[in-house]
């Protein structure tokens, strides 16, 4: 069955923004070297909502550590394309929940605008902005405590599109959400993404999340993580998540994704077996 190619996605001739050639990280542990990530080159140009999928313990994490500057490579080289302006050059969204529980949810979206000292007429729009666009405007004066936790996966959207930085760095965000606000949220982020195209790298291990959101996909090893395969997705933009899942194309290519990782997440439980045995 053939599929309807993109058309709104980035291509080789975009300018490259992140750029990484025999990209290793060895970690240092009681039990001699660990090497976690191991001959990485990888292109990823700009405006790429690019996503990245394999087993646990593959390196994923540590992958988006060193591109946010808070691990450093061992050997190899990374390359990223620093904006013009003053904006920042990353930002990142966790996992867990990472809002000061001391803020409220308009201090939490405007934090990094507060600390960058912009005017106050462009934080209260860019702030009122962002939570609008993410139903949040009538929440504004209450504390992450006071809200669920899709509610409070939004502030920390909010927050890293307020701050407009050039790149954004989201590990595995949905992955604690229940599905009716896993598909909520994956919907607002395509939308506000549209709006702005930055350059985002997405953590998931779903295979689903990552052909919705995503215009490229790569395909991790187990440990150590190398590139096993980087697929294009093959669907236009924009896209409506329950919409795109009802077509046929996307299951076959669901399985083309999984047929790439299942290999490797056996090898995985392997790995895990024989280190625990």
């Amino acid at each position: 069955m053939s599929m309807a190619m993109a058309t709104a996605q980035p291509t080789t001739a975009d300018p490259v923004k992140i750029r990484l050639r025999n990209l290793t990280k060895t970690f240092d542990t009681k039990r001699g070297p660990f090497l976690a990530l191991d001959n990485l080159t990888l292109d990823i140009p700009t405006g790429c909502f690019f996503m990245i999928v394999g087993p646990s313990g593959c390196g994923k994490t540590t992958l988006l550590r060193i591109l946010a500057g808070l691990e450093t490579h061992s050997t190899g080289t990374v390359e990223i394309s620093q904006p013009a302006d003053d904006r920042p050059s990353n930002s990142m969204i966790f996992q867990g929940d990472s809002l000061f529980p001391w803020m409220t949810v308009w201090d939490n979206a405007a934090y990094g605008l507060t600390i960058r000292r912009l005017p106050k007429a462009e934080i209260k729009d860019r702030v009122g902005h962002y939570l609008n666009r993410t139903g949040l405007s009538r929440f504004a004066d209450l504390y992450p405590h006071q809200l669920s936790g899709g509610m409070r996966q939004r502030v920390s959207i909010s927050r890293a599109f307020a701050n407009d930085p050039d790149i954004l760095l989201m590990d595995e965000p949905f992955s604690a959400l229940d599905e009716q606000n896993k598909l909520l949220l994956q919907e607002e982020l395509l939308r506000i993404w549209e709006e702005t195209r930055k350059t985002v790298l997405f953590i998931t291990h779903s295979v689903d999340e990552a052909v919705t959101l995503g215009d490229r996909i790569m395909v991790m090893t187990a440990h150590p993580g190398r590139d096993k395969a980087t697929l294009d997705v093959p669907f236009e933009r924009p896209r409506k998540v329950l919409e795109l899942r009802a077509r046929p194309e996307y299951g076959e290519f669901v399985y083309n994704i999984w047929s790439y990782l299942r290999e490797e997440v056996h090898r995985a439980r392997a790995q895990d077996e024989g280190s625990s045995s």
